[in-house]
């Protein structure tokens, strides 16, 4: 078997045929200074520290579970059946870590984590600690055991860890667990059909071919996309105790999709394997539908926030039960919201695919909208406390949170979630960011998220690229590009614009760009660098008042506050004691002020308004109204991402508008 090190991407399509931008080398950019470096350093000392005591102890079960498996311990599973991905998740986070430092320990801390897995692999390679450890549970009896779940996750960390560390030792763990799968699965056996419903394992059999060059593993992610919607819809021994149908994307074929359904989490896995897929194989027909599902998400079924997966408990259009999922579009309740942290992290998952296959800035905004907004706000400022849904409302004790044993739903963030599957999730995606930050294009680079940073990397010709990034973005539209090195002959530098970044200006050298400026697309910079060129790209931080479309009946004659890729909240901590959260309206034609507080929220630029407090209302459910009567409070709102890190607040997006009063 012949193995590809020479290329360290996280998600590595360098070679793939059919991605007109190719992933840069993990390590070639670093974050040096600001938001993004922040919250890397903080997963570094903080967030992976504390998680590693989580999983690898009696909380979190996650090592336990291995060493149950290899012998080292006796005991029952515990955590959910999906526990071991969430395992190779943290795993893959410490990877990104030391990809970043070379810190040794960590090197060695992953070989120890290694070494029990290795010994948990039964001689055939399978490897899945629930089967294993459950009496009276076989492997692939019933696909609620998740078993392609944490498949995915072990190719994906495998070939990862593969790639930044040059050793093979997790890497053949991953691809003898593999070469089983596809002795199970490559037949066409009815039992095993409708297995890959927890669509993980595409994505990860995609990057174990990238990484190995052995083609059947493509063949296999291909007939897991093959199968859906070949069979009739109902139980069997296979599917009982689960949810079937557009929960799982098996009623439709995936080439006749036009409608994102289902379990939010288990869609855009699945939509973002396809496009792995299709970035080696072009075919037009997974590329078609892939394009209708990405606009009825982001177009249809997404938050303002970049969040996705608008109900824990609903039905499709199909009429099927689903959960944690899509339904119908604009419908979009805030309070109820809601929004897994692994949906919006997966949301910009299939973005980043889709702007590699299509080089087109659209699918960066969108990236960039998760990031700043609906991912990060699944964890606390210390690193240390989570949140599994995040809804654009919070209003208290309208709701037991105490109902569901998982608390995946709650009022506050929790130190731990029995459901770990977002945390190490978010980690892993704040450790790889730098990676996200540029591509290259097929003569010159494309820069896709803004923050202080170095690049130094290889253009596909080979030449030498150095850039450096200099902004306080997100808190200010500056951005200053320094050429550092780079070839004699002319390339594209491609600026992205944002959607939101109406009137940018773009210059090089001090001098204005000939190309055109419009938001929403790359700028193409053609020209031959030199060493000590400089591009500034100015984009004003205006503050936008934000409102939904008509059908959205939740948000009408409401506006959610936005300035440049951040949205804002109101909380309660920020309003008079005992206010409700629902009586706090926005003045209209009130002044909107960015004021940066360096020690507020560990450093956020808050927008200083005056809000208007409704006076008089009773409980009654319906009541007859006057002219409402209004108090004004001046005070401040936060960005999204940081509500929650005062203690238990009121929140809310969205407000009623009152102009004029």
């Amino acid at each position: 078997m012949s193995t590809n090190i020479h290329h360290r991407a996280i998600t590595n399509n360098s070679e793939s045929p059919y991605a007109k931008l190719k992933s840069i080398n993990f390590g070639d950019c670093t974050w040096n200074s600001g938001f993004w470096a922040e919250k890397v350093k903080s997963a570094e000392e903080k967030m992976l520290p504390y998680m590693g005591d989580l999983l690898c102890g009696d909380i979190g079960h996650g090592l336990n579970n291995f060493k149950i498996a290899a012998g080292d311990k006796t005991g029952e599973h515990k955590g959910f059946y999906w526990h071991d991905g969430d395992f190779f998740k943290f795993m893959e986070a410490k990877m990104y870590v030391y990809g970043l430092t070379k810190n040794e320990s960590i090197l060695k801390e992953l070989d120890e984590y290694i070494d029990i897995i290795g010994r948990a692999q039964e001689e055939d390679g399978y490897i899945h600690t629930h089967v294993q450890i459950t009496e009276g549970v076989d492997r692939f009896e019933n696909r609620k055991y998740h078993e392609m779940y944490n498949f995915g996750h072990l190719f994906i960390a495998g070939s990862v860890h593969y790639r930044i560390t040059g050793q093979r030792n997790f890497l053949d763990i991953a691809i003898k667990m593999a070469d089983l799968l596809i002795a199970y699965f490559m037949p066409d056996t009815k039992h095993y059909q409708r297995f890959g419903f927890n669509q993980t394992q595409i994505m990860g059999l995609v990057e174990l071919y990238r990484t190995t060059k052995n083609k059947k593993y493509l063949q296999l992610a291909e007939k897991f996309i093959n199968r859906r919607g070949t069979y009739e819809i109902k139980h069997d021994s296979t599917t009982l105790g689960y949810p079937i149908g557009d929960m799982v994307q098996e009623r439709t074929p995936l080439r006749e999709s036009k409608e994102a359904v289902g379990h939010a989490v288990l869609a855009l896995y699945y939509y973002a394997g396809a496009a792995d897929v299709y970035a080696e194989t072009g075919e037009k027909a997974l590329i078609d539908a892939l394009d209708a599902l990405w606009e009825n998400v982001t177009g249809k079924k997404m938050y303002v926030t970049g969040a996705v997966g608008q109900a824990h408990y609903g039905a499709s259009t199909s009429l099927d039960m689903i959960e944690e999922g899509f339904i119908d579009a604009y419908m979009m309740p805030n309070m109820t919201a809601y929004n897994e942290t692994c949906a919006n992290l997966c949301n910009a998952m299939f973005s980043s695919r889709m702007l590699a296959i299509h080089e087109q800035s659209r699918f960066a905004d969108i990236i960039e909208l998760v990031l700043y907004n609906s991912g990060l706000s699944g964890i606390g400022i210390d690193g240390k406390d989570y949140f599994y849904s995040n809804p654009l409302r919070m209003v208290n004790n309208s709701r037991d949170y105490n109902s569901h044993a998982d608390v995946t739903e709650s009022p506050v963030r929790q130190p731990y979630l029995e459901c770990f599957c977002c945390p190490p999730n978010l980690v892993r995606t704040i450790c790889k960011s730098s990676g996200w930050a540029y591509n290259l294009s097929e003569n010159g680079v494309a820069v896709v998220l803004f923050g202080a940073n170095n690049l130094d990397t290889k253009m596909l010709d080979g030449s030498p690229l150095k850039l450096s990034q200099d902004t306080d973005y997100p808190w200010k539209g500056l951005v200053k590009i320094t050429v550092d090195e780079c070839k004699d002959s002319a390339f594209d530098i491609k600026i992205r614009i944002p959607k939101w970044a109406v009137g940018s200006t773009l210059k090089v050298n001090g001098t204005p760009v000939s190309t055109t400026i419009t938001p929403g697309t790359f700028a193409i910079i053609n020209r031959t660098w030199e060493a000590g060129d400089v591009i500034t790209l100015d984009m004003p931080m205006e503050i936008n008042l934000i409102e939904g479309h008509n059908r959205i009946e939740e948000v009408r004659n409401q506006v959610a506050v936005k300035r440049g890729p951040i949205v804002y909240c109101v909380e309660t901590p920020d309003l008079p004691k005992d206010t409700s959260i629902l009586d706090v309206y926005l003045k209209g034609d009130t002044t909107l002020q960015a004021v940066h507080k360096n020690d507020f929220l560990g450093g956020v630029t808050v927008i200083e308004t005056e809000l208007l407090l409704r006076e008089g209302k009773t409980d009654d459910m319906y009541q007859a109204v006057t002219k409402p009567v209004f108090k004004s409070h001046k005070t401040q709102l936060v960005p999204y991402f940081a509500w929650s890190n005062r203690g238990q607040a009121e929140m809310t997006v969205f407000m009623p508008i009152v102009w004029n009063y």
